[in-house]
Parts: structure tokens; sequence; C-alpha cells
């Protein structure tokens, strides 16, 4: 059973009578990683001066993109395929608590529930209606290095449950920023979303107190009370199509892949496959694939 001494979170977590996840440490927030390169708990952001208690777009300096939330939920994108960056107001910052640019961080609103599904292992469902929009959950645990995320990748057995995501973050610049989070051992409940491939919950960075992101998931969709949650482990934003080349590399890495059990009717009876962790740093290099989920 998971350590729910983890605080804000645990309260809004029940797990299904007769079930017994296997041990984890439960934290709601991203943790330092065991290799020590990426501390998330450090505050690098300067605050805003805003001395109101809620703060406005084009006046306040962590809403340059504009408003982020409408009510508590996400504002739609401009372009439907792509995340815009999202920051919300931080420690740092003069505006009060309930600021409406202070969703993320306030961690789970909703009630949710682990529980054993038929052939997909541990998932998680919602005892409650979420709209669409609305913040659901992080996908928070050990923020890693490069390195060791590769080595903990290569050290897993064929049966292995795989936690590791690593998100690839496109900048104008062409630039490329990677985060690579780990909740195999310290984690929080997004540990157990499922893969779907029409999925109703879609990952977004929101960043708050440094460069290092928080993993949000966000209903893509109305979602009824008793429903699995779930993601597209492969990062596919808001159910966008998928692309040619990721076609491609489906195709050619069916036999590394595991099968996809989502049962939507669009399933593409595999799960999404990043084998950029089992390359050499100079493949690596060359990869744009955007998520490698559990």
């Amino acid at each position: 059973m998971a350590d729910a001494s983890g605080g804000r979170e645990a309260v809004a977590v029940a797990v299904a009578v007769g079930a017994a996840p296997p041990p984890f440490q439960y934290s709601p927030d991203n943790v330092p990683g065991a290799d020590g390169d990426v501390d998330p708990t450090e505050i690098t952001f300067p605050g805003c001066s805003c001395l109101t208690s809620s703060c406005a777009a084009h006046v306040c300096s962590c809403l340059r993109q504009g408003e982020n939330y409408d009510s508590l939920c996400l504002r739609p994108a401009d372009n439907e395929e792509y995340a815009r960056p999202i920051f919300e107001c931080n420690a740092m910052c003069q505006c009060g608590e309930s600021c409406q640019n202070r969703v993320v961080q306030r961690g789970l609103q909703f009630r949710l529930e682990v529980f054993k599904t038929a052939k997909k292992g541990w998932g998680l469902r919602t005892l409650e209606f979420i709209a669409k929009g609305r913040f659901v959950c992080e996908y928070a645990g050990e923020v890693l290095g490069f390195s060791e995320a590769r080595r903990r990748i290569q050290a897993q057995k064929p049966q292995d449950s795989n936690y590791i995501i690593a998100v690839r973050e496109h900048l104008h610049s062409g630039q490329v920023m990677e985060t690579f989070v780990d909740p195999t051992y310290i984690g929080n409940v997004g540990r157990f979303l499922n893969h779907s491939c029409e999925p109703n919950l879609f990952m977004v960075p929101v960043r708050v107190d440094s460069m290092v992101p928080k993993l949000a998931l966000f209903a893509a969709t109305d979602i009824a009370a008793g429903e699995e949650l779930s993601y597209d482990y492969s990062g596919r934003f808001c159910n966008s199509p998928l692309t040619d080349r990721e076609q491609k590399t489906s195709e050619e890495d069916n036999r590394l892949r595991k099968p996809c059990y989502c049962g939507s009717r669009a399933c593409a009876s595999f799960l999404p496959w990043d084998g950029s962790l089992f390359s050499t740093p100079d493949e690596c290099s060359e990869s744009t694939s955007s998520l490698f989920g559990p």
C-alpha cells in the first residue's frame, strides 16, 4: 500500500476495496532524483508585483502570454495541435493565494480512485464529474537527468512496468528542452494513469517556481463519475492525428512494443514507443518524439 502521508493529495485519493497497489512513497510534488542533476523544488523565477487578489493579463509579468485559465478551466490554445507556454504565479509573487493564475499548484480538487482493471493492471478513475478544461492531477515523481533516466530504462526487464516519462518541448529558437520524471519509487496518483488512443486527459507542462515544469493533466472532454482516466503516452496534444513519422516509427518498432488494451475505436494496437532512451547519445539527439510513458 502506498504511503499516504504525502499531504494534500492523499485525502482526495481512494483505493478500491480489496485492491493492493505495489508499494511506493507518495509525494504530491516532484522531488529531486537520485542523481541530483535537477532540483524541482528550487525557486528561480522572480515574482510578479501585482498588489491585487487576482492578476490580469498584460499587466502581470506571469501572464505575458495572456490568461491561462477561465473559471479554473484551461483556456483553449490558438493552435489546437500544440500547447502554449503556461506560467502560474509563484511563491515570490505579491498576489494573493486566491489568484486565478494559481491552479495546478493547488493540487487535486477531485475525488479519484485507484482500481484494478481487467487487462491493463492498475488504473485511475474519477468518483465525480469533471468538466472539460479542468485540471485533474499532476504526473509527479523523481525529476532525473538524461543519463540516469537512460540507465533506469536500460536496466528494466521486459516484464517490468515503465513509469518514466520524457517530455520534449520544442522552442522557437530550435532548442529542445527535456524533462524526465520517474514515479516508480516516489510519486503521486498520476502513476496509475493508463494510456488510451482516445484519451479523456491531455498533458501540458506548467511552470510555477522554475523552468522545471509540472506535468499537468487536464480534462480533454467532460468526464462522467466512474469513468477511467487516461492520456496518450505519445504526447499528442488534444487527440491530434498521428503524424507520418509517428506512424512510420510505430511500424518499425512493433517488435519492441507492448500491446494496447485501451479498447477505443482508433486503437493503434500497440502502446506508443520512444526508443531514444535505448539509443546512443548521438542517436538520441535526432529524436523528435514527445513522450515516453508507462
